[in-house]
C-alpha cells in the first residue's frame, strides 16, 4: 500500500505545492482522494499512470478539491477500453459530476461511470471488498464534506514450517484454517491457532476541511495513518473556526485521542512559505508527525 501526496496545498495552489489531491494503490486499486486542478500533470510527474485510477473519493464540492476531474475523465475516456471509474461524494455529487460533463464538449460513450452519493449519519462503512473495506463520516463544514478510512482486512498468516511437522502441505485443509476453521489430521483436531496467526489488517485515514468533532476521533481510531489537513497554526484559531478548518493542535489532539499511529498534515494556507513552523508545532501535540509535499510517496 502506497500514498502519493499530489497536491498540499489550500485553496490557492503556490510555486511549491498544487491543490489537494491524493493517490493510494493498493494492489490492483488505484484511489483517488480529491482531485484538485492539475492533479492529471502531477500524475505524470509522480509516474503515476492515469488509467489506473478506478475510484476517486470526493470529500467535498469546493473547486480546489475537484477541479481536476473533468479533465482526469476526459482523458481516461480517450483510451480504447478505459477502466470503470466509481465517483464516491456528499449529497450533491451525482448532480455536480453532470454538470461537470455537461460543461465540456468530449464524446463520454467510452466512459464507464458509476456514481454514489454518500449521506452518512456517523461512521458508515460503504465499499467492501475480499481484501479491504473504506469507511466514511459526516464532517462540520460550510459544505456537505466527509472524511474517509480504506481498512485492510486482517489475515490469518500460515506458518509453514508448523504446518508441515504435522504433515499439511498446500491444498484445502490449509485453505479451510486460513478462514478459521478446525481441520482433522490422522484423527487429530487442529485448530487455526495451532499453525497460524493473525495478521493485522492497515488503516489510512482521510480527515479534511471540518471543525473539531466527536467523529473526527471516531473515523480515525487506532489507525495506522492518519492524514488530515493543518491550515492553520492555533494563532489563527479565529479564522479557522469561521472557515470551518483544523489547525495544527486540533490535529495533534485527534491523533493522540484516536490512538493513531502516524500522523501527515496537509492541505496547508499559501501564508505559509515554508512548512518548518507547521512541523515544528504538531510535533509539539503528536510526536509522530510530519508534513507532507508535493510527490512524497508513503509506503503503509
Amino acid at each position: 500500500m502506497q500514498l502519493t501526496f499530489l497536491g498540499t496545498s489550500c485553496m490557492v495552489p503556490t510555486k511549491e505545492r498544487n491543490v489537494q489531491g491524493m493517490f493510494l494503490s493498493y494492489k490492483a486499486e488505484g484511489i483517488l482522494i480529491d482531485c484538485g486542478e492539475g492533479t492529471q500533470r502531477q500524475m505524470n510527474l509522480a509516474g503515476i499512470n492515469r488509467n489506473k485510477v478506478n475510484m476517486i473519493l470526493v470529500t467535498h464540492w469546493h473547486g480546489d478539491h475537484i477541479g481536476g476531474i473533468i479533465g482526469l475523465l476526459q482523458t481516461i475516456s480517450d483510451k480504447e477500453n478505459p477502466p470503470k471509474i466509481e465517483i464516491f461524494g456528499p449529497k450533491g455529487t451525482k448532480k455536480r459530476v453532470q454538470h461537470l460533463l455537461d460543461s465540456v464538449v468530449f464524446d463520454g460513450s467510452n466512459l464507464d461511470l458509476k456514481i454514489v452519493e454518500l449521506i452518512p449519519k456517523k461512521v458508515e462503512t460503504f465499499k467492501k471488498k475480499d481484501d479491504y473495506y473504506i469507511q466514511c463520516a459526516p464532517m462540520d463544514h460550510t459544505t456537505p464534506c466527509i472524511a474517509y478510512s480504506f481498512v485492510e482486512k486482517d489475515k490469518r498468516k500460515i506458518n509453514l514450517a508448523k504446518a508441515k511437522k504435522i504433515g499439511l502441505k498446500e491444498g484445502p485443509l490449509l485453505g479451510k484454517l486460513q478462514t478459521g476453521q478446525k481441520i482433522v489430521v490422522n484423527r487429530k483436531t487442529i485448530n487455526p491457532d495451532d499453525v497460524s496467526s493473525i495478521k493485522k489488517g492497515r488503516k489510512v485515514t482521510f480527515l479534511f476541511d471540518t471543525l473539531l468533532s466527536e467523529n473526527c476521533y471516531k473515523i480515525a481510531s487506532e489507525a495506522d495513518l492518519l492524514v488530515a489537513e493543518a491550515v492553520y497554526l492555533p494563532e489563527l484559531r479565529e479564522k479557522a473556526d469561521k472557515y470551518k478548518h483544523l489547525t495544527t493542535q486540533d490535529v495533534g489532539l485527534i491523533a493522540n485521542k484516536a490512538n493513531v499511529k502516524r500522523l501527515i498534515i496537509t492541505h496547508f494556507s499559501q501564508r505559509y512559505k515554508t512548512i518548518s513552523e507547521l512541523e515544528s508545532d504538531v510535533k509539539t501535540y503528536f510526536a509522530s508527525s510530519s508534513c507532507a509535499y508535493d510527490f512524497m510517496k508513503v509506503n503503509v
